[in-house]
């Protein structure tokens, strides 16, 4: 069932249902954080490993801090310059927060989301939501309902359509865990935005999890090896190189603003023709989805500038494909 009605959306949350939700990154599969049987939903619907942290979304801070949860000074001045916003806070956890959200680990990540419709759910209802993306776990993020009911529409109660995700792909996530504040997944906010705000942090980035490992949990969510994978072979990098190893009638291009000769143009996605990589970040997920759906033999990815929210979109296609 799809719609716009936040007072459905809120009864389904109340009686333990899932409801996909609209944020300005990507659709969100939300439960009441509070109801451990709820959150259990989220981990069965997405077939999602447990030790993979969950994200909880709130509209204030007020709010996190009657959960029982310090807000540092640093995170504080985050808050303030970008929330409502793509940016996840991991923050040491409260014991009213459920060890399914945390995987058991001593840390909570938690954010404000940008949309009005999420927004206004929020500041309706006394508990937050744990909102990991609204797929199959691995799998290309949703944005827009439409990617959530190809996906997931027979198995939860309700889509909350809130339209187009103004971003497009994942927030970044900061952890406060430690004395020094450290980037942990590459976003919707980029490293250099955030040291203007707090100054110098340490780049965690580089830190994955094999998928196979099952005794240790991620630091935050997003950060295993393998994800945000479509079902055809992806390749990560010099496009011109892999071309000659395929048919061109074969290959599928996802690309900045290039567009490659003898590749047939239906079998490319132009992200942005003006080299905007705002507008290349909003479309990726979207492109990803359209050419996993096309007859080819493999998907071919450029790397994008390594700058601001580039080196997000780079970070994501290198995990969809683990080769450059």
């Amino acid at each position: 069932m799809t719609g716009n009605d936040i007072y459905r959306a809120i009864e389904f949350l109340k009686a333990g249902e899932l409801v996909a939700i609209p944020t300005e990154t990507v659709y969100g599969l939300a439960a009441n954080a509070f109801n451990a049987t709820a959150l259990a939903k989220i981990y069965e619907v997405k077939n999602r490993p447990f030790f993979n942290p969950l994200i909880i979304h709130t509209d204030s801070v007020e709010k996190m801090k009657e959960w029982g949860l310090t807000i540092p000074e640093k995170m504080s001045q985050l808050i303030n310059e970008f929330s409502p916003g793509p940016i996840t806070y991991v923050i040491p956890t409260s014991s009213q927060i459920p060890d399914l959200v945390t995987a058991g680990t001593n840390a909570v990540a938690i954010r404000i989301p940008n949309h009005p419709l999420t927004l206004s759910l929020l500041a309706q209802i006394d508990f937050p939501l744990a909102a990991p993306s609204a797929n199959p776990s691995g799998f290309i993020s949703p944005t827009n309902a439409w990617h959530v009911n190809e996906q997931l529409g027979d198995k939860i109660a309700y889509i909350l359509n809130g339209g187009e995700c103004s971003v497009g792909i994942e927030s970044t996530i900061i952890s406060f865990v430690h004395e020094e504040p450290t980037l942990l997944r590459l976003g919707g906010i980029s490293k250099e935005e955030i040291e203007k705000c707090i100054g110098p942090i340490t780049d965690g980035t580089q830190y994955t999890l094999s998928k196979d490992v099952e005794d240790e949990a991620p630091l935050a969510p997003g950060m295993l090896s393998r994800h945000y994978a479509p079902s055809h072979q992806l390749i990560f990098g010099n496009v011109k190189k892999y071309i000659p190893y395929f048919e061109p009638e074969r290959i599928g291009v996802i690309a900045f603003s290039s567009i490659y000769e003898n590749i047939p143009a239906r079998n490319q996605f132009v992200l942005s023709m003006n080299r905007d990589l705002k507008e290349a970040a909003q479309k990726l997920f979207s492109a990803m989805r359209e050419a996993d759906k096309m007859d080819v033999d493999v998907i071919l990815a450029e790397k994008f500038p390594d700058e601001g929210i580039g080196r997000a979109i780079n970070d994501r296609l290198k995990r969809a494909s683990l080769k450059e």
